[in-house]
């Protein structure tokens, strides 16, 4: 057991370009370090506990024949169990594949060739750390033209057995033209409330011209787990992404997207919800890219937190010289139920074009005490009042999502 930097056997360590990636990532993480308060980009969320010594990057290895967690809805599943992934996945349609990380690294130049390509690892210690140990994770690749009629849905199951387990997971997701899928992600755990371990994700999705991707994810880890996940996205003309994350369950958990909208037409919608009543910070980091004109960005993100919990919102819109016609628009609003609760908001614009729209805001506030009052005087206990005015608020988040199953399971998590 040790830090999060081990020298470790990983499969592939005679590729020189496997190496030089790894040695890259390493080099990079060195370099920076675990964020601090002198960190720009973290500077509201401290990665604290991340500094331990007792990190350990295996164990043994999991029954995967082992029952998985249950979706109340019809899905390709891909499942991973503490960080392996189980190949034996759902029987996928034609045009559609699912191969693990390694195998594309060994065997497939050019779609390996997408790995790292526009993330500059300099700018996130995390994904440069999770460079480092490059190896465990999956390729998803939709074809041209098609479109998938279900999800897929991504399982992290997570049972560390009282171990500080680390894992690093890096996914790649290519949907060729004009394909269309929904991807869930799912991560959920057994064992201890307080069972510690970090899960270090980095999704890298690339749309070509005029594909589509909702991108669905529940994250609802152990309450003294750490849960880091970037998605880099990379949008080609007329391409749409669409995005939605529910951040519940961890001690530290932040959810970062950066968005390339590098072509005339690509669009992204980049919702969220988060909510917490303890001393957890959730996190929530969004940095979207207008590079072209006729490029359109809507993003609704909502937060509930008690006790001694933090909410974070940093969200970026960036309109290129030359990125006409272009609308970017962003809205934060928080809801406080402790006097020790606390949010902190950073709502960004750097517009270097004409003829754009563009908007920010942020509000936070309390529960409505007149609304309760009303309630509770036709009957209402005082717990079920406050539960039927944190569902209404979070509402238009949640409503976002346009699978109706999907948005009444995430509605269902949200409680």
């Amino acid at each position: 057991m040790s830090g999060l930097l081990q020298q470790i056997s990983l499969p592939g360590g005679q590729i020189p370009w496997l190496d030089e990636m790894r040695r890259r990532g390493r080099a990079a993480f060195e370099a920076a370090g675990i964020p601090t308060a002198k960190t720009e980009a973290w500077k509201y969320t401290k990665p604290r506990e991340l500094g331990g010594d007792d990190f350990v990057l295996s164990l043994p290895r999991p029954d995967l024949r082992a029952p998985q967690p249950e979706l109340p809805f019809a899905a390709y599943r891909i499942y991973f169990e503490n960080g392996i992934f189980n190949p034996a996945q759902s029987v996928l349609p034609q045009g559609v594949e699912v191969l693990p990380l390694i195998e594309v690294i060994m065997f497939r130049p050019r779609e390996r060739a997408l790995i790292n390509a526009a993330l500059r690892l300099e700018d996130f210690p995390f994904a440069a750390l999770n460079s480092a140990y490059l190896n465990e994770g999956v390729f998803i690749h939709v074809d041209s033209r098609v479109e998938l009629k279900r999800p897929l849905a991504v399982i992290y199951h997570t049972d560390s057995a009282e171990q500080n387990l680390f894992y690093n997971l890096r996914n790649l997701i290519l949907l060729e033209e004009y394909a269309a899928a929904e991807l869930i992600e799912y991560h959920c755990y057994d064992g201890a409330l307080k069972s510690r371990y970090l899960a270090n994700i980095v999704n890298e999705v690339y749309l070509r011209r005029g594909a589509c991707l909702r991108h669905y994810k529940v994250q609802n880890e152990a309450f003294k787990a750490n849960h880091i996940a970037l998605n880099y996205v990379d949008a080609a003309a007329g391409a749409a992404y669409k995005a939605f994350c529910l951040q519940k369950g961890a001690n530290i958990a932040r959810n970062e997207t950066h968005v390339l909208l590098k072509e005339e037409g690509a669009s992204a919608e980049v919702n969220g919800a988060y909510l917490m009543n303890g001393w957890a910070t959730l996190d929530t980091t969004t940095d979207i890219e207008h590079l072209a004109p006729c490029t359109v960005s809507h993003q609704l993100v909502k937060g509930v937190i008690g006790g001694d919990a933090k909410g974070v919102f940093q969200g970026r819109i960036h309109i290129a010289p030359g990125a006409v016609r272009t609308e970017g628009n962003q809205l934060h609003k928080a809801l406080l139920l402790s006097d020790t609760a606390e949010v902190d908001v950073k709502p960004e614009l750097e517009i270097f074009a004409d003829d754009v729209k563009c908007s920010h805001g942020a509000a936070s506030g309390e529960l409505d005490e007149e609304q309760l009052f009303y309630m509770r005087s036709r009957g209402i206990g005082e717990e079920e009042a406050r539960r039927l005015l944190i569902d209404a608020y979070l509402d238009d988040a949640i409503s976002k999502i346009e699978d109706e199953k999907v948005a009444a399971w995430i509605k269902l998590m949200a409680k």
